[in-house]
C-alpha cells in the first residue's frame, strides 16, 4: 500500500545478462536493467554526498548495496569532487551510471550522458535564519522534553530497524528527539515519496495566487485528446485514469521515469488514459511528477520559464524559508522539472516543521501561506481510493505491514480517527494527529519486506504524552 518509490533490486538480472549477451556486448549495449540500477546508486550516492555531507563509499554500502539484491554489491563507485559528478559501474565496465549535482536543485540522474545541459537547472539559494541551539524549536532547535515520550522512543522495537531519526511535536513543542548511529539532527535525510505531500503545499499556493484551480483542466493542449478532461483534482487524488505501473525490481514506468528518462514530466505527460478519469485509483509517482510540472508552468506564467531560477527557486524562497527549513531541497531532474513525487531531502527538525504546518491547516507564525480549508481538503478521503488516500497527496492510513489489501492497518492500534500520514519508501513517515495537537516523524531505511508499523510507536507515543 506504501509509496514506495526507489528500485532496491534494480541489478536482479545482472548474472542471467552477462552469461547470455557477454561482457563485451554489456558493455556497449547494458540491458536497460542494468542501467536503472546504476543511475539508482549514482543518484542516491551524489545526494547523500553532496547535499548530506556522507561518505560515498558508506552510502553505497548501507544505503545502495545493503537493502538491495546481492548482485548490487558488484557496482561501483567514483565520486569527481570538483565537477561534483559520481559514476557507476557494475563489474567496473557496465552501466555508465552518472548524478551531477547542482546548487539550490541537488543531484540528478544523467541518462542520456548530457551533463551541460542538467548542470543549467540551478540557483543560489538565499541564507534561511539558522536555528539558535538556545531558542525553542520551531524557531530555534531547543527541546522541552518530556520524558515519558521520550523513554518511548527509546525502545528499539518500537523504533524499528534502520531508524535515522525520529521526532515528536507536541502542541508546538519538540518534546522528544532520537537519531540512529552515524545521524544526527543535522543530517539531512531522504523522504522519498513524503515529498508528494510537500508538491501538493507547493499547488496550493499557486491555488492561493489565481494562478491554477482544483476544477482546472486542459493541461493537454489539443482539446480532442481524450487526457484533456483530466482535472487538477483528480491528479491530486491519483484518480486520473492515466496508466502508470509502480512496480519495482525491474524496468516498469516508475524505474523508467526516475533512472532513464531525462525529462521525468515529458514522460509522465506522454501516457495513455486507461481508465476515464475519477473512476479509478492508481498510485503513481508520474502523476505527482506530472503536477509539479504544472505549478512550475503556472508559477513562470508568459514571464519565466518553468525551469528558469525564479521557478526553481520558488520551493526554498516562499515554503522553506519561512518555515525555517533551512536545510530542504527539492531535487531536479536533468531537464529541469522539480522531482515532486521523491527527492526531497531534509532534517528531522524540517521534517517536522513541515508537519507541524500542516497541522497549523498552513499558517506559520500568523502567516497564512496555503488558502483556508486547504489541507482540510487534503485529509478528506478521496472517495475512489476505498478510503485509503486523501484528496491532497496525504494517506488516510498508516503503512500496511501484513494488512490484508483493502483492510485500514490502523484499526487495530486504536488511533485517533483524524489521523493522517505521510508515507515514503523504506520507512518515511509522518503522522499528523490534530485532535492530539501532534506530530511524530519517523526516518530511516527500512525495507518494505520488514513490515515494520509505526502505528505501534505512535499509538505509544499518544498514549504517553500529557492529554
Amino acid at each position: 500500500m506504501s509509496s514506495k518509490t526507489g528500485p532496491a533490486v534494480a541489478a536482479a538480472l545482472v548474472v542471467v545478462a552477462v552469461v547470455a549477451g557477454g561482457a563485451a556486448t554489456l558493455a556497449v549495449r547494458p540491458p536497460e536493467l542494468l542501467r536503472v540500477g546504476a543511475n539508482y546508486g549514482a543518484k542516491i550516492v551524489c545526494s547523500n554526498v553532496f547535499i548530506a555531507g556522507r561518505d560515498a563509499q558508506a552510502v553505497l554500502a548501507d544505503d545502495v548495496q545493503a537493502p538491495g539484491h546481492p548482485v548490487l554489491k558488484h557496482l561501483r563507485v567514483s565520486v569527481d569532487a570538483q565537477r561534483k559528478l559520481v559514476r557507476t559501474q557494475f563489474f567496473g565496465f557496465v552501466g555508465d551510471g552518472m548524478a551531477i549535482y547542482r546548487p539550490g536543485t541537488g543531484c540528478a540522474a544523467v541518462p542520456d550522458g548530457d551533463v551541460a545541459q542538467a548542470s543549467q537547472y540551478q540557483f543560489n539559494p538565499l541564507p534561511i535564519w539558522a536555528p539558535s541551539p538556545n531558542v525553542p524549536w520551531p524557531t530555534g532547535s531547543q527541546a522541552q522534553t518530556d520524558a515519558a515520550v521520550q523513554a518511548v522512543l527509546d525502545q528499539d522495537a518500537l523504533a524499528g530497524p534502520g531508524m535515522r531519526g525520529m521526532a515528536v511535536i507536541h502542541r508546538g513543542r519538540l518534546v522528544a528527539q532520537r537519531y540512529g548511529a552515524g545521524f544526527s539532527a543535522a543530517t539531512p535525510l531522504l523522504g522519498w515519496s513524503m515529498t508528494k505531500t510537500v508538491s501538493a503545499a507547493l499547488v496550493g499556493m499557486q491555488i492561493a495566487e489565481g494562478k491554477l484551480s482544483m476544477q482546472q483542466s486542459g493541461f493537454w493542449p489539443d482539446k480532442s485528446d481524450n487526457r484533456s478532461p483530466i482535472m487538477l483534482a483528480q491528479l491530486m487524488s491519483m484518480s486520473s485514469g492515466l496508466r502508470w505501473n509502480e512496480e519495482y525490481g525491474d524496468v516498469s514506468d516508475v524505474t523508467r521515469m526516475l533512472y532513464l528518462e531525462p525529462d521525468m514530466a515529458g514522460f509522465a505527460m506522454g501516457q495513455p488514459l486507461e481508465q476515464a478519469p475519477g473512476t479509478s485509483w492508481n498510485y503513481s509517482s508520474g502523476t505527482t511528477v506530472l503536477m509539479s510540472r504544472l505549478w512550475q508552468n503556472a508559477a513562470a506564467g508568459k514571464a519565466h520559464s518553468p525551469t528558469s531560477p525564479a521557478v526553481l527557486s520558488l520551493p526554498h524562497d516562499r515554503l522553506f524559508a519561512p518555515l525555517g527549513m533551512n536545510s530542504a531541497v527539492i531535487e531536479a531532474d536533468a531537464r529541469g522539472n522539480l522531482v515532486g513525487s521523491s527527492y526531497m531531502y531534509a532534517t528531522t527538525h524540517d521534517w517536522a516543521r513541515f508537519g507541524q504546518f500542516l497541522l497549523q491547516e498552513g499558517v506559520w507564525q500568523g502567516k497564512r501561506i496555503l488558502p483556508a480549508g486547504f489541507v482540510g481538503m487534503m485529509q478528506q478521503a478521496a472517495a475512489i481510493s476505498g478510503g485509503q488516500y486523501g484528496q491532497g497527496q496525504v494517506w488516510r492510513w498508516g503503512p500496511s505491514g501484513n494488512t490484508p489489501e483493502g483492510q485500514n492497518p490502523d484499526t487495530r492500534f486504536q488511533l485517533p480517527a483524524d489521523t493522517y500520514w505521510m508515507e515514503g519508501h523504506d520507512g518515511q513517515s509522518i503522522a499528523v494527529v490534530p485532535s492530539r495537537q501532534l506530530v511524530l516523524v519517523r526516518l530511516g531505511l527500512t525495507p518494505h519486506k520488514l513490515l515494520y508499523q509505526p502505528q505501534a510507536l505512535l499509538a505509544a507515543v499518544l498514549k504517553a504524552a500529557q492529554p
